[in-house]
């Protein structure tokens, strides 16, 4: 089973680094990363920048599709209004179906702001202990949300790429 786990971080180069540890220890086989991506949203700046692992193939990794509208759906909405809102309400719920509830996108939506970063992972057998010792020397806030095997074949029919 596949786990999309958001880690916020305090600066806006903290999931850059997350990522990179996060690669390390994919090195070392200590965690299956299927799928990332990055949103930065450096101080002064009105809206955050987001970047997908683009070195990601296979079955597993997703498209730029369900990034984009992940990120759409989070970060947008409040740009654009009630009209566009209504349209990314019906989004939401077709993520619901997938594991991505309303108070997930609520509350990356709140704890993801100006001056901060978020490394949005797609996981599976993560050999717990190490990952977590692994991160201790950094500082970030777990947001989570984990998919059943259900929601993560969904999940892949509705998101990944065309081979």
């Amino acid at each position: 089973m596949a786990a999309l786990t958001v880690l916020k971080f305090d600066t806006a180069d903290g999931a850059q680094k997350g990522l990179e540890l996060i690669k390390d220890l994919r090195q070392q086989r200590l965690i299956n990363l299927h799928d990332a991506a990055i949103v930065t949203w450096p101080a002064g700046k009105k809206k955050p920048k987001t970047q997908q692992l683009t070195n990601m193939v296979g079955a597993s990794a997703l498209s730029g599709a369900f990034w984009g509208m992940l990120f759409g759906l989070i970060f947008l909405v409040p740009l654009f209004g009630m009209v566009v809102g209504a349209a990314m309400g019906a989004l939401s719920g077709s993520f619901a179906d997938v594991g991505i509830d309303d108070n997930f996108i609520k509350s990356v939506r709140h704890k993801v702001t100006e001056g901060t970063s978020a490394l949005f992972l797609l996981t599976s057998n993560a050999v717990e202990d190490k990952v977590v010792e692994a991160f201790k020397g950094l500082k970030f806030e777990l947001i989570a949300s984990n998919l059943s095997q259900a929601q993560e074949d969904r999940l892949q029919a509705v998101f990944a790429e065309e081979e």
